[in-house]
């Protein structure tokens, strides 16, 4: 080997980083995006879960108490359109949307389901 193969540099492998040429750093706004849907995601199921335990509560109720378990209904269903507006606010739309409505389904099956 020669003094000259020695001071040469080594050949740069293709799956590492140029540190010369270096990828693009994120956006703060790419970066914000994806904050706001994972934590759209866990407010809306987190609220959600609540809504559904209630539901599944009014199962465990007994039938002479049916004003109750209505009413247990209506706090799943008052639970799920919080949940659903609270995802809209999070990504700074309006919360008076049709969407809501499918918040009202947690508490509509509860009450079907205590019905019959």
């Amino acid at each position: 080997m020669t003094p000259a193969d020695t001071n040469a540099p080594a050949p740069r492998r293709r799956h590492l980083i140029d540190p010369n040429n270096p990828p693009p750093r994120p956006t703060s706004r790419s970066t914000t995006r994806v904050q706001q849907w994972v934590m759209s995601a866990l407010v809306v199921t987190t609220i959600l879960h609540l809504s559904v335990g209630l539901v599944i509560g009014t199962l465990f109720i007994d039938d002479s108490q049916r004003t109750a378990q209505i009413g247990l209904n209506i706090i799943a269903s008052a639970f799920g359109v919080i949940a659903i507006a609270a995802g809209f606010m999070i990504h700074k739309r309006s919360p008076l949307t049709p969407w809501l409505l499918l918040g009202v389904l947690p508490g509509v099956v509860g009450i079907v389901l205590v019905l019959r």
